[in-house]
């Protein structure tokens, strides 16, 4: 892969993206909402990889895994009008069919298209896929932690920006209300990553995103998220209750734990 690759895929990447702008400015938002998010993720995996060693030809790989890991999303939220994949389509498997019918890899040798597709697919599973590919798995665990680092950010704007400028997609359709659900404190105490299945408020939402922190790969992501001081921004629009700010404590107590420790 070369430099030019890139460019071509950007350039069809921002052709892509275009066709499908809506004229409704509300539903604009979400198609803008995940075109900023590419860009956002392509800037944190290319951090991301500097800080792991990576050479010049596996940047451009990780850039262009950035790049297309939720192409998905548009053709997702055409059909269905949502990003909820429990109530559409999954948008990883979406996007690798999507670069398979558009042929877009074609230029590059088949092991970069297998590991950028691979990529693309499993980017958004609950947990790694058992890959044997050691370079595959690597670019995997590059984009679960560029792509948290941005949602994080994206659900953090969405919570401290007022109603009337908030993308209606990102919040799922769950309801604001002050409850959450008791058994997802004893998942966060064993540090485990809170399933979707458990969710069923805002708040417990907002505790499953906390709790990415324990699928976090690389030493660099988590300079990125004290940097951005995701845990403090998110925490705060929580109930302060003994439970959550406990919970709190045991993720903030990791993230230090591992910044010291790499």
């Amino acid at each position: 892969m070369n430099s030019g690759n890139l460019q071509y895929f950007k350039n069809w990447f921002s052709d892509f993206c275009r066709s499908f702008y809506l004229d409704d400015e509300k539903e604009q938002r979400n198609i803008t909402l995940k075109e900023v998010h590419t860009g956002q993720v392509c800037e944190n995996i290319l951090y991301i990889a500097r800080g792991e060693s990576l050479d010049a030809g596996q940047m451009l790989i990780a850039e262009t895994v950035a790049l297309f890991h939720d192409v998905g999303r548009f053709p997702q939220y055409a059909r269905y009008k949502t990003f909820r994949d429990s109530i559409s389509v999954n948008h990883g498997l979406l996007g690798a069919t999507v670069l398979k019918e558009q042929k877009i890899l074609e230029r590059l040798p088949g092991q970069e298209q297998e590991v950028i597709i691979d990529s693309v697919k499993f980017h958004n599973a609950f947990a790694i896929a058992d890959i044997a590919e050691a370079e595959t798995l690597l670019f995997l665990k590059l984009i679960r932690d560029a792509d948290k680092l941005d949602i994080w950010r994206v659900f953090t704007e969405f919570y401290e920006s007022p109603e009337r400028e908030r993308p209606e997609a990102v919040s799922l359709g769950l309801p604001n209300i002050p409850s959450y659900s008791n058994e997802i404190f004893s998942q966060i105490r064993k540090k485990e990553v809170i399933s979707l299945t458990s969710m069923t408020t805002l708040n417990d939402f907002k505790l499953l995103q906390l709790s990415w922190i324990f699928d976090l790969n690389f030493w660099s992501s988590f300079t990125l998220l004290q940097e951005r001081d995701y845990i403090t921004r998110i925490a705060s629009t929580l109930p302060q209750t003994d439970e959550v700010l406990a919970s709190v404590a045991v993720m903030r107590s990791y993230a230090e734990e591992k910044l010291r420790h790499g």
